[in-house]
Parts: structure tokens; sequence; C-alpha cells
């Protein structure tokens, strides 16, 4: 099945003609915030990671429930951080196999039939992952790399031109290094410039530098928004992670955390990461918060403590929000923590308390 066979047999399913999907209205759905690169909707919602790195023998589909999951509980938002080796290779990153971007394709109509949009993030493009493998090439300094990754984008661009900006966005690279400022400009520009070749209207987000840590000033008049991260402090957010080298060894945290002779608290979240992203805003740009929550192995109530307090600053902010993830060890269902009462939810296991949380803000 081709990728327009599969939009009009989904659409029809749908009970919606089959025309292309770019045309075609949600079946049933809430009505979503019309965004503006120039201030983001609160949208409140998780990360969904079924692409978000490549398994050999081909990875699943993004899975139906979960769209229909989260907006029944109250949120709007799924980011999808993909790697292009889903449905490319690094040695051919321009060839691209359809049978992987229908089940993106998949995501999208499911966004719209929900009520629920969907940010789509290359979490690993051609030239650049945060995490290893290292690729090939170097985005940051190979054109071939560079080039490859405006190519990613603007077949998106193409592919999903005419779906509103209120359903879909594009979120570029997940989480750039600790690079120069003006490295990172120039990369992010060649990318836009790829996506309004094809899309001149589409909504797109830029994370921002360190990890997503720090905003990008110098991206200020490009017309995009800036996502951030919640993962301050990662001794709460990353204990005993075992992807951070060390985290077996920090002491057992608490919320305010006590960093050798300084208390990190939510009045340090506020100065440290919330003031220098609304000098940001000042300038014209949306802010939104990308990824964020805690590893299954840190104290359930230290968890709740550290989050409400995150919850309620961006709150105040105005900013929303996506929790990584939905299913896993940061999430509200099957997270595994060994200090948790669950509850049953469709066959998966429930933190009710944590959606509670999640749900008040």
């Amino acid at each position: 099945m081709n990728r327009r066979q599969f939009l009009c047999t989904g659409l029809a399913v749908l009970g919606l003609p089959a025309l292309r999907v770019a045309a075609a209205a949600p079946s049933r759905s809430r009505e979503l915030p019309e965004p503006s690169a120039r201030r983001l909707p609160r949208w409140r919602g998780f990360n969904l990671l079924e692409k978000f790195t490549a398994r050999s023998g081909g990875n699943p589909p993004f899975r139906e429930s979960d769209f229909e999951w989260i907006a029944e509980l109250g949120f709007n938002f799924v980011r999808l951080p993909m790697s292009y080796r889903c449905w490319a290779t690094a040695e051919e990153p321009t060839r691209l196999q359809e049978d992987q971007l229908t089940h993106v394709d998949q995501a999208v109509a499911w966004g719209r039939q929900y009520g629920i949009h969907v940010n789509l993030n290359l979490h690993r493009a051609p030239g650049y992952c945060v995490n290893p493998p290292k690729e090939p090439m170097d985005l940051w300094s190979d054109p071939r790399a560079l080039e490859a990754c405006a190519f990613h984008w603007a077949h998106f661009a193409r592919r999903y031109k005419g779906i509103p900006n209120r359903n879909l966005s594009f979120d570029l690279l997940n989480e750039p290094p600790d690079i120069a400022e003006a490295t990172y400009a120039r990369v992010i520009r060649h990318l836009v410039e790829a996506i309004r070749a094809e899309d001149p209207d589409r909504l797109i987000i830029a994370d921002g530098l360190r990890w997503g840590r720090d905003p990008v000033p110098s991206l200020a008049d490009l017309g995009i928004g800036q996502s951030t991260r919640g993962y301050d402090p990662m001794e709460i957010s990353h204990y005993q992670a075992s992807w951070i080298p060390g985290s077996d060894r920090w002491p057992v945290p608490t919320w305010p955390l006590q960093r050798g002779d300084r208390v990190v608290d939510k009045e340090h979240l506020r100065r440290d990461r919330i003031e220098p992203w609304q000098r940001l805003e000042k300038q014209g740009v949306g802010v939104h918060v990308g990824e964020w929550g805690a590893f299954n192995r840190t104290p359930h109530q230290v968890v709740l403590a550290w989050m409400r307090d995150c919850l309620e600053l961006w709150k105040e902010a105005g900013w929303g929000w996506a929790l990584w993830n939905f299913r896993g060890s940061f999430g509200v269902l099957d997270s595994e923590r060994s200090d948790v009462s669950y509850e049953s939810f469709r066959g998966h296991r429930l933190d009710r308390a944590m959606l509670e949380l999640l749900q008040a803000y």
C-alpha cells in the first residue's frame, strides 16, 4: 500500500472522503488552539517513542491507543522524537523507505482525529544525535550532512503541506550540543529555508543550545518558536540513569536539593531556567518545554514535589510541556517504579498520583 492509498483508506475508516490528508477535516476532535511562533499555545502532553531510535528489522508503528488515551485523559500534544535511520540509512541518507514514513502519516492522521497537536522532531538527524552512536558525518561542519538534513525536512514539508499549524509543527533538531551559537544558527537558518521553500507557513520550532537548556537570541528574527527542557536539576531527573555516567553514585535526591553549599529550589529554577527564556519571549519568540520528567529511580514523593514546582512555574509563564514519556520509565503508564501503588488502566499500570498532578496543570 502506498502513502496515498494508506491515507485514503485511513480517511475512509474515519468516515471521511478520500481526499489528500492535508485537506481532510478531523473526524472527532476538540478544538486545538491556533499557534503562533511568537506565542506558542500552552500545549500539554507527552513524547511517543516508536521512532526514537532505529531497530534492526524495522520499527513498529505508532499506537492509535496512545492518541485516544492521551485525549481521553485531557491532554492535547504529542512530540514524536524520531531517527532518520527508521526510514533511511547512514550510508544512503536521502533514500527514503516509504513503509516507515506511512507510520508517521498515521500519527499525523490520528492527531487530527483525536484533537492532538503533533510535533515532529528529528532526534537523530544526518550528522548529529545527542545519543550514541556518533554519526559518520558532522552536521555542524560538513555541507553534505546539512544538505541531507535539509532534504528530510523539505520532504516532510511537501508531504504535509496544507495541514494546519494547529495540528502539526516541526521541531528541527533534538538537543544540540555546547557549540558556538553562530554555528547552530547557520544550520537552523538553512533548515528553515529548506522547509519554507516547500511550505512557507509551516510552524517551526528550534531546540535551545546546550542540550535544549539555553535560549538562542540570534534566531529571534527568524519567525520560529524555541523549545527548552525541564531536566534541572539532573540529580532528580536522571538519578541512577544508566546513560548518565556517575549518576549511580549520586546521593538519594531530595526536593529542594542540597548541592554542596547551595540549595536548588523553586526560586533557583525561576532565576536559572525561566527568566532567561522570558527575556527571549520579549523578543517575540514563543517558548515550549519539549521534554521533561524524572527517571524511575528517583523517590516518587521527591518526583511529585519537584514536578509540582516545575508545573507551577510553567503555568505562570504560560508555557506548555511534553513529558518524556507516556509509556515507560519517565511516564504515567508502566514506569516500573518500585515505590508506587499502580492502578490498572486498559491493561497497563497507571501512576494515578502523577497523572492527577499533570491534569491539574
